[in-house]
C-alpha cells in the first residue's frame, strides 16, 4: 500500500459492505445472461448495451437508494441521480460489453464510491471466473479476500503495457500512446477492466487508456493505490469523477514517471 493510502483515514466498513453487496447483487444477473443470446441494442454512440446491463444496474441502484438514500448515483445506463451529493456511487454493470456479447470472460462489473469527487471504494467483479478485486481508501487491496500488491518493473523497457484498444487514442493522444508503447516491452489489447486487476495483482506493469468515462475508471483508483501502485491522469494529477478520461496506472512510481514523460513528450 502506498504511503498516501496509509495516511488517509480508513473508509467506513458500511461503505465497503455495500460495495460488496452490490457486486453480489449484480453477479448472478450478469452471469445468467452470459452466452444466452440475450438481446443487444446500440446506444447513440454505437456502443452495445444488453438486458443484463440494464437489469444489473437497476438492481444496484435500488439497493443504494434503500441503504443510503442521501447518496448520489452515476451509472452508465441510466444517468445521474443526486449528482451533487458528497457521496456518489459510480456504476458500470458490464465494463467490456463487446467482450461480454461475444462470449469472452474478460469483462467486469465496476462499482465505485466517490467522496467529494475522489474515489474511495472500488470493486472489479468478474462473475464468470469468480474473481473480485476490492480496494478502499486507507486499506490494503484484496483479490478474493487475500491481500495483493503490484510489482515494480526493472525499467520501462521491461514493462508490459495494456490498453483496451488502440482505437481509443485519437489525434495527439495516439501520438502520445505510440511514444509510450514503442518504449515498453510489449503492448497488449482487449482486457478492458481486467487489465487493472492484473496490474493490482502484480501480473503486469502498466495500463494506459483514453476516452474513458467516470464509470470506466473510478473503481480502479482505490484498488491500484491500495495495492501499492500509482494511478493518475496523463498530467500526473489524481483521478476524480470529473477527470478528462485519460488514465495511466503503473505498478510503481518510477515506471509511472517514466511512462508520463513519454506521454507528455518530455
Amino acid at each position: 500500500m502506498t504511503d498516501q493510502a496509509q495516511t488517509l483515514a480508513q473508509t467506513p466498513d458500511q461503505f465497503i459492505a455495500l460495495a460488496e453487496a452490490l457486486a453480489d447483487i449484480a453477479r448472478p444477473i450478469v452471469k445468467g445472461y452470459f452466452r444466452s443470446g440475450t438481446a443487444i441494442s446500440d446506444k447513440q454512440d454505437a456502443s452495445p448495451v444488453t438486458e443484463a446491463d440494464r437489469a444489473a444496474e437497476t438492481a444496484m441502484r435500488e439497493r443504494i437508494t434503500e441503504t443510503f438514500p442521501e447518496h448520489g448515483i452515476l451509472g452508465e445506463e441510466f444517468g445521474p441521480e443526486r449528482a451533487d451529493a458528497d457521496y456518489v456511487w459510480v456504476l458500470d454493470p458490464i465494463d467490456g460489453t463487446k467482450a461480454y456479447v461475444t462470449g469472452k470472460p474478460l469483462f467486469g462489473t465496476l462499482i465505485a464510491l466517490t467522496h467529494e469527487g475522489r474515489p474511495i471504494v472500488g470493486v472489479i467483479d468478474q462473475p464468470i471466473l469468480d474473481e473480485r478485486w476490492l480496494g478502499a481508501r486507507g486499506r490494503a487491496s484484496t483479490y478474493n479476500g487475500e491481500t495483493i500488491s503490484t510489482r515494480a518493473a526493472a525499467s520501462l523497457a521491461d514493462a508490459w503495457l495494456y490498453a483496451t484498444s488502440p482505437d481509443m487514442f485519437e489525434g495527439p493522444d495516439a501520438d502520445a500512446f505510440a511514444r509510450l508503447s514503442g518504449n515498453a516491452k510489449h503492448a497488449l489489447y482487449g482486457a478492458d477492466c481486467y487489465a487493472y486487476g492484473l496490474l493490482a495483482s502484480g501480473y503486469t506493469d502498466l495500463v494506459c487508456e483514453a476516452s474513458l468515462k467516470p464509470y470506466d475508471y473510478c473503481a480502479h483508483v482505490p484498488i491500484i493505490e491500495g495495492a501499492g501502485g500509482v494511478i493518475t491522469d496523463w498530467s500526473g494529477a489524481p483521478l476524480r469523477i470529473d477527470s478528462d478520461g485519460r488514465v495511466l496506472a503503473a505498478g510503481d512510481g518510477e515506471t509511472h514517471q517514466a511512462a508520463l514523460r513519454h506521454l507528455q513528450g518530455s
